[in-house]
């Protein structure tokens, strides 16, 4: 019995060794992180340097720029 008591104490500490080894590690890189904004026009989400920007909002292409703004 005390060596099944042994086994579990030595299985928790190591679980909780990773665990705080794991916590201080840095987080992954987010170079690539960008802001996602919505067409004003369809509702559809995309990256905000991949949007045209009119009149304080944003749009997934030109068309639905024009659309919007009854061009």
């Amino acid at each position: 019995m005390s060596r099944l008591l042994l086994f579990i104490a030595v299985a928790v500490l190591i679980y909780l060794l990773i665990r705080i080894y794991r916590k201080g590690k840095p987080p992954k890189d987010k170079k690539n992180v960008e802001d996602m904004v919505r067409c004003a026009h369809c509702g559809v989400h995309l990256p905000k340097g991949e949007s045209i920007q009119a009149e304080e909002r944003f749009f997934c292409c030109a068309e639905h720029r024009d659309a919007y703004l009854g061009r």
